[in-house]
């Protein structure tokens, strides 16, 4: 079935708007003048994807990459001062 996709042009998202419904065409409403109904893909989700008006497409968000810290591994000397002070709280228990 045809889907549409909601186009809310008062919530910008990159250089368009973004899309804040989807819906099977026979399920489409009325709306205010701020939102308009597209044809859109079957894949479209709301709040994934935007309208860029300057080619009239819908498009994915873009995915940000977020590069996990470096994370440098004790060296043995410091795990056996650590294993050391450990030992010496379980003794004094």
């Amino acid at each position: 079935m045809a889907k549409k996709a909601l186009i809310s042009t008062v919530e910008p998202r990159e250089s368009g708007y973004r899309v804040a419904q989807v819906e099977d065409a026979a399920n489409v409403f009325e709306t205010a003048s701020s939102l308009f109904w597209v044809d859109c893909a079957d894949d479209v989700v709301a709040d994934q994807f935007w309208y860029d008006p300057s080619d009239e497409l819908i498009k994915a968000n873009p995915v940000v990459v977020v590069e996990a810290p470096v994370v440098v591994a004790p060296t043995k000397e410091e795990l056996m001062a650590q294993l050391a002070a450990l030992q010496a709280q379980i003794t004094a228990l």
